[in-house]
């Protein structure tokens, strides 16, 4: 009544007012409920280091982390793996479940880092990730930080659960620095990347790409403040397998770029990633493009990677 009265008083007001008396006020200004949302990772942790890091992140500053599913599995060691770093870290309570083993070896570099008293863990994605949504209203937090397998999976035999997906993947490349192939989380596995990509179209996915994530200005390097740190002899646990991992990542390679840690941070809507509409395909071997037929998705164009670098060392001290 307020508003009708005040279109008296004020020229050009009647059409605002109309508005607002039809539709409500606006929403309040706050925290979008997916920031707070439960999440589950999918990571294919053990060789690059970048995963590690993305995981101990999480399980410091996530507290609604309930499950980590892992892709391009390694005879279950991954799994075994992510459950000793959660224990390290202190978050017990978050359930592992070995995802989709793809039979490679090659992104594996973790030989006798996890105890032998670390037990193989539960190994049935699909009733996990069941029993895990069953407890939870409302969207969960999908972080893909491996290949594409096990939603293609969860997509097969428990339809249902993708639309209750909010899914943040890492993957995908427009001009990926060697042409004649796809990105590395597509080319593990192109026939899932390849099926899920529309099917994930449909609920407002998010790709955080390489032509964003491959950038030397998030590398860890051995002159890098954290590695340094993970290096001190009142190093944490946690922080003298980090270090062990990244030790052994660099004898072939100079560090490690934190493509998986963007994603979370992505995830977490940390404001430093910037996503634009775009619609892309994917071709045979699963290497993307832009077409403006293709799917529509949010895909990474740019990042504040000293922003995020600072991000980082906070979550991470």
């Amino acid at each position: 009544m307020a508003l009708a009265g005040t279109t008296a008083s004020f020229e050009g007001f009647e059409e605002m007012a109309d508005a607002m008396i039809r539709d409500g006020p606006p929403p309040r200004v706050g925290v979008p409920a997916i920031a707070t949302a439960p999440m589950i990772i999918d990571t294919d942790l053990g060789g690059d280091p970048d995963d590690a890091v993305a995981l101990m992140v999480a399980a410091r500053r996530v507290p609604e982390l309930r499950l980590v599913v892992t892709s391009d599995e390694y005879g279950g060691e991954r799994a075994r793996l992510v459950r000793y770093l959660l224990d390290l870290v202190g978050r017990p309570d978050v359930r592992v479940v070995a995802g989709s083993d793809l039979g490679n070896s090659r992104m594996w570099i973790m030989d006798g880092v996890c105890p032998p008293e670390v037990p193989r863990q539960d190994d049935d994605v699909v009733a996990v990730v069941d029993e895990i949504c069953a407890g939870i209203e409302g969207r969960i937090r999908w972080v893909g930080m491996g290949p594409l397998s096990n939603l293609a999976r969860l997509r097969r035999e428990e339809p249902l659960l993708l639309p209750r997906f909010a899914v943040t993947q890492m993957g995908g490349a427009i001009t990926y620095r060697d042409p004649s192939r796809a990105e590395h989380n597509f080319r593990v596995d192109p026939a899932a990347a390849i099926r899920m990509l529309p099917e994930l179209g449909l609920w407002n996915p998010r790709f955080v790409v390489s032509d964003v994530t491959f950038n030397p200005a998030m590398e860890i390097t051995r002159e890098s403040a954290l590695y340094q740190r993970w290096g001190r002899p009142d190093a944490r646990p946690w922080e003298r397998v980090l270090r062990e991992h990244f030790d052994r990542w660099m004898v072939k390679y100079p560090g490690s770029m934190q493509h998986d840690a963007l994603a979370l941070a992505a995830a977490m809507l940390w404001p430093g990633v910037r996503f634009i509409r775009e619609h892309v395909a994917l071709d045979e071997i699963a290497r993307m493009s832009l077409h403006a037929d293709g799917t529509e998705i949010a895909m990474s164009v740019s990042a504040d990677y000293s922003a995020f670098m600072s991000w980082l060392a906070g979550a991470l001290s």
